[in-house]
């Protein structure tokens, strides 16, 4: 089985070495390098191409945020599988957390979170999931934007059906498969299908995504379902 490839971008000389120790503790991941500041873990990114990467939020010279938009719009550009980004922040409630989520971001952790968390969220990310809750991240943008964004929706929504388009405002509310399947009688199998098709349609990369595309275009409202 091939390793899993984890590059860390963090100011912090300790906390790097700490996190480097932990990887490579771990048989299924490789630790390809770090950075001290997003200007250099936009070179790191593009000399080694790890499959995860740890973004502090707050750096010098070039923060996570503008380093994980830049990452993603190389790979965008190139046409190259981007790499996972999983922002780490010191606070739950974090307005960089948020803004990085809104330019594709696969999730946030604590800083301070335990060693086996971080490990998980490494294997989880990779694995094509999101590191957060969609409902956490409904809490998450409910706390830190004043109001929805009214950006124009996109096209691309009005090719949803009508079932489609019911289970991506339950999934947008931060609900789960479970509970969408609960509320709209139907199967865990047959909703993973419908988000599947929904992501696909809108092109978002998961439903972390998908709740951040709601909000962008203020389609949060909220639902009878909560």
């Amino acid at each position: 089985m091939t390793a899993i490839r984890v590059a860390l971008v963090d100011d912090q000389s300790l906390f790097r070495a700490g996190i480097k120790m932990l990887i490579d503790s771990q048989p299924d991941l490789e630790f390809a390098g770090e950075a001290a500041d997003g200007q250099e873990g936009i070179e790191l990114v593009r000399n080694t191409a790890p499959d995860v990467v740890l973004m502090d939020v707050r750096m010098p010279n070039l923060d996570g945020i503008a380093a994980t938009a830049a990452i993603l719009e190389e790979a965008d550009r190139s046409g190259k599988p981007a790499p996972k980004i999983v922002v780490l922040t010191t606070f739950d409630l974090d307005e960089g957390a948020a803004r990085a989520l809104r330019i594709g971001a696969s999730g946030f952790l604590l800083k301070d979170t335990q060693p086996e968390f971080l490990l998980a969220a490494i294997r989880t990310v990779f694995a094509g999931s999101a590191v957060i809750a969609p409902g956490a991240v409904h809490d998450l943008f409910s706390s830190v934007s004043a109001a929805p964004a009214t950006r124009a929706v996109p096209e691309s929504f009005s090719t949803l059906t009508g079932r489609e388009t019911e289970i991506f405002r339950l999934a947008a509310a931060g609900l789960s498969n479970t509970e969408i399947a609960t509320h709209e009688f139907l199967s865990e199998a047959t909703v993973k299908t419908h988000i599947s098709r929904v992501l696909a349609k809108l092109s978002l990369r998961d439903r972390v995504q998908l709740v951040v595309f709601a909000y962008e275009h203020g389609l949060n409202t909220p639902h009878d379902a909560q």
